[in-house]
């Protein structure tokens, strides 16, 4: 009988957090599931990891084969799927333990929506917390609108979508090195709705070796063709908003006004500690900034907000509307 769900897991070189991505898996309250591992040859201990979680459980089918890239690897994970619905899951993040059973129950209360992400969480590369909650649009309307614009309303770790229709639109673009998943969106977006939940049911992870680091302006360029693809195939005259930076650039300026944010967003998460440490990083970027200091004096010593709702909304970047990709 073939599972509900099919969680997909492509891995490469990720040996430092990818079992506990697998843990947050194995630990869902919703267990009618297979998890696809595969690992794009890794060069590190990312496979012996594998290796050993597979040995343990059925559930996990664990492929192992030279590197082909992100979108390859995705598809042909798709087409292995036996599951009514597919999860997407990175090595780097951590699903939060009932995310499974919350998309799967929306998804079956919703048959016009085809795909469904949800808000999440923000972690840093050690798991400190940095946000509670990313707050992401929630209606077909505004992600439509946000995506066609560029940015990712929809974030690709926390996706469940329907797997007949994503084969039927041809899957992930091969032709893609970054930003498949907003294609993807799109294209889906044109045979049904898309939902975003408003819990957060992923702990997603901002680290300086992710592929949204690594490579902002080759993402932004892909983002930009991504849409320029689906204005035409839609027949209107779109406008590509996502040109702000929103992750950490090379400039002195860029690192601490991201060391800034994160810190203020750890503070106004109840995290005292984290925002003193982000602050500290904020005074090694620029000693005589006095927003540096200001982050780590109210972090030190100013009370905790106790409307921390409120203030996760002002402190969001202003340049985005989610994540790009």
């Amino acid at each position: 009988m073939s599972p509900t769900v099919s969680v997909l897991m492509p891995v490469y070189n990720s040996q430092r957090y990818v079992a506990l991505a697998i843990k947050s898996i194995l630990a869902q309250s919703f267990q009618d599931f297979e998890f696809i591992i595969t690992d794009d040859g890794s060069t590190d201990a990312s496979l012996s990891i594998l290796k050993r979680y597979a040995e343990q459980d059925s559930r996990i089918h664990l492929i192992s084969r030279e590197n082909r890239g992100i979108a390859c690897t995705r598809n042909e994970m798709l087409l292995q799927a036996r599951g009514e619905f597919v999860a997407v899951m990175d090595a780097d993040d951590i699903a939060l333990p009932d995310r499974l059973t919350r998309q799967v129950m929306f998804l079956r209360q919703n048959p016009d929506v085809v795909c469904v992400g949800s808000s999440y969480q923000l972690i840093d590369e050690e798991g400190r917390l940095l946000l509670t909650c990313f707050q992401m649009a929630q209606n077909d309307a505004t992600i439509q609108k946000q995506l066609l614009a560029g940015f990712g309303s929809i974030h690709q770790p926390t996706v469940m979508f329907r797997r007949v229709p994503a084969i039927a639109v041809g899957g992930y673009n091969e032709t893609m090195p970054v930003c498949e998943d907003l294609d993807l969106w799109m294209r889906l977006g044109e045979v049904g709705k898309l939902a975003n939940l408003p819990q957060p049911l992923v702990q997603y992870r901002l680290h300086p070796n992710s592929v949204s680091e690594k490579n902002p302006t080759l993402e932004m360029e892909k983002a930009r063709e991504a849409c320029e693809r689906a204005w035409k195939r839609r027949g209107i005259e779109g406008r590509f908003e996502a040109v702000g930076e929103w992750r950490p650039g090379s400039s002195q300026a860029s690192r601490h006004r991201f060391m800034l944010q994160y810190g203020w967003w750890a503070f106004n998460s109840g995290q005292r500690l984290t925002a003193m440490l982000y602050g500290w990083r904020a005074i090694k970027i620029l000693p005589f900034h006095f927003e540096s200091w200001k982050l780590l004096v109210c972090a030190a010593i100013k009370p905790l907000p106790t409307d921390q709702a409120e203030s996760f909304a002002k402190d969001r970047l202003d340049t985005v509307a989610g994540d790009r990709c």
